[in-house]
């Protein structure tokens, strides 16, 4: 069965759900679709415990608690949302509406699309060492969910970004022992959580490698260590019941490479009026596009989501006048949020 619906956003990250808002605001339903198991994309998959700073009027916000606040927020407009569901196939009909098809078998009847897919399907860098797949999701993590999860466990980290830094400092005092692993000296992390981490290994609070992961060791099913290989080329056998592993995502656009719209590095080419690609009627917003001056910010795909929520107005009922209403004052914008009248 098809669904038939005004717009489907594809993608549940923080730019996808407030996208659900900015169209809410103008009166247009949308069904949301991720392929991910739950709303909040990398906010939510990769750093959900992290603050982030740069949320207008929230002087810091966890990127889980972004993601409450935001579901919060369109809860007033219904949209229908459905994860584990790639879009795999985005077809635009000689009416001009699309037929949008996800792998496990959904299919819709869109008005319009809107692409907020991050940077599309990523995976985790994995760490390079045999047998490391058996204890994935068990004692090898590539995201940290909770930070509880690790109190009193000998740990060891690898990476040399933020992330790295970031759940070094953050479980350094949960741990029972602490590893920071790195193949140089080198860090591309901020420096004052490099400074911090610098310190901690002065004091004795934890250690410093660098090199690289070479052997697990096991006994039975169960990791017990890591054999590390440092710049001098000695071998170090560290206690480990969990090793964490932040080397980056290897992003990839996956299917949406395949629809026909213009890229650019492998982002999706877009105009700065209303944030329309190069095929009429998909628009896309946050990491997942490129123009002139592009800042990779939540805060910027806030305002993409707004000016793309008009666009899509304009393609639907190209004959319809626009009107700019403010929510503080408009009896439509009042109604639609179900606030009733201004106080």
């Amino acid at each position: 069965m098809t669904i038939q619906t005004e717009v489907v956003i594809v993608g549940a990250g923080p730019c996808g759900l407030f996208q659900v808002f900015e169209l809410g605001l103008l009166g247009i339903k949308a069904h949301l679709l991720d392929s991910l198991p739950g709303p909040g994309g990398q906010c939510a998959e990769l750093y959900p415990e992290k603050p982030i700073y740069d949320i207008p009027a929230l002087p810091v916000c966890g990127a889980q608690e972004l993601v409450d606040r935001l579901l919060e927020q369109i809860k007033p407009f219904g949209a229908t949302m459905h994860f584990g569901h790639e879009v795999t196939e985005v077809k635009k009909r000689d009416d001009g509406r699309f037929d949008v098809a996800t792998g496990p078998g959904l299919a819709f009847d869109a008005g319009a699309v809107i692409i907020a897919g991050g940077v599309g399907s990523f995976q985790p860098r994995r760490l390079g060492v045999d047998g490391a797949d058996r204890f994935e999701n068990r004692q090898i993590f590539y995201r940290v969910k909770a930070a509880a999860e690790f109190q009193g466990q000998h740990l060891v980290i690898f990476g040399g970004g933020d992330s790295a830094l970031d759940w070094t400092l953050a479980l350094a005092e949960k741990a029972a022992s602490m590893t920071l692993v790195h193949r140089r000296a080198e860090f591309r992390a901020a420096p004052a959580s490099v400074a911090k981490m610098q310190e901690m290994v002065a004091a004795g609070r934890m250690r410093f490698i660098e090199g690289t992961a070479q052997a697990l060791e096991t006994s039975g099913e169960t990791m017990t260590g890591v054999v590390v290989k440092d710049a001098a080329g000695a071998e170090h056998a560290l206690r480990a019941d969990s090793l964490l592993a932040f080397f980056g995502l290897a992003p990839k656009l996956g299917p949406i490479a395949e629809w026909g719209i213009a890229l650019e590095k492998k982002a999706l080419l877009v105009d700065t009026e209303k944030f329309q690609t190069s095929v009429p009627g998909i628009f896309a917003v946050g990491d997942i596009n490129t123009y002139p001056g592009k800042k990779k910010l939540i805060l910027s795909g806030f305002h993409e989501a707004a000016l793309a929520a008009f666009g899509v107005q304009n393609y639907l009922y190209p004959q319809k006048r626009q009107f700019l209403q403010y929510t503080t004052t408009s009896p439509v914008m009042h109604q639609r949020l179900g606030v009733g009248e201004a106080g």
